[in-house]
């Protein structure tokens, strides 16, 4: 099974995390798939950065998002394109 989930980054006590599509069973920092984005806690506001599009395949071909990954999809939608 595939997961949408973060893989730490960044160095002692300055955290960085890619949103990656990973087999579930592998380690959190293993091989992955498709970088989807990235997410930095430290900066004020927080940066986060997501390919939404990329996100929305990956969830329609069956891979399920952690928890941490849903609250950020929430908390960043994409931005409509104004016409």
């Amino acid at each position: 099974m595939l997961m949408i989930r973060l893989a730490r980054f960044g160095a002692k006590k300055k955290p960085f995390y890619r949103v990656v599509v990973i087999e579930k069973e592998r380690a959190r920092n293993g091989r992955h798939i498709e970088v989807l984005g990235h997410f930095n806690p430290l900066t004020h506001p927080q940066q986060v950065v997501l390919k939404h599009d990329r996100i929305e395949h990956w969830t329609r071909s069956g891979a399920q998002m952690s928890d941490t990954v849903k609250r950020l999809v929430e908390k960043n939608p994409a931005v409509q394109p104004v016409a």
